[in-house]
């Protein structure tokens, strides 16, 4: 098993503790992943960032949602996958939106369905992907944006599932009841 540091304000890197500072502020405590992101000022700092820009983008919280459970559970995220259910929860979105994403089973709704497999396309894909599955996504009423946007949601889970992966961060304590492996989904 790997682990990276996790830091606090005090540990921190001299560029990253306002960030954390900030990160304290916000949610009353400084998540895992940004205490393992503070080791190198730059990639909190990005992830932040592409964070945001993601949650300002065209996409309304279902979408925010389908967009980054399906790359958190097709990357197997331990830490991502209970902290997006947590946060969807938060955020209004449909329990049932959130345990079909999780046990990767189709969602009720056509859109939220096209845009989770347009999603996976890209992932699976590596960016490849056909004309016949952009008319597809495009058919359910998407457009050129949001493929951009899909892959700048892309971004920032890259950026969080693979240093969870690699740091073994432990999900915080507000979410482990939402706690979630590859090997229970019911798909």
């Amino acid at each position: 098993m790997t682990t990276l540091k996790i830091h606090n304000i005090e540990t921190a890197p001299e560029g990253s503790k306002t960030s954390l500072e900030n990160s304290q502020k916000t949610f009353g405590m400084i998540p895992g992943l940004h205490g393992v992101l503070a080791g190198a000022p730059g990639i909190l700092e990005a992830y932040k960032t592409i964070h945001q820009l993601f949650v300002d983008s065209s996409f309304n919280n279902d979408e925010l949602t389908v967009v980054w459970q399906t790359i958190n559970v097709e990357h197997e995220c331990h830490y991502c996958v209970p902290a997006h259910t947590g946060i969807a929860k938060m955020m209004k979105v449909d329990d049932a939106i959130s345990e079909a994403l999780r046990n990767e089973t189709p969602l009720e709704s056509p859109k939220l369905e096209a845009l989770r497999t347009f999603t996976l396309t890209i992932v699976r894909n590596r960016g490849h992907v056909t004309q016949e599955d952009l008319n597809a996504f495009y058919a359910v009423g998407y457009n050129e944006t949001q493929v951009l946007e899909i892959i700048l949601g892309l971004s920032q889970k890259t950026i969080s599932n693979y240093v969870n992966h690699i740091a073994n961060t432990p999900v915080d304590a507000g979410f482990k009841k939402f706690a979630w492996t590859k090997e229970n989904t019911k798909a």
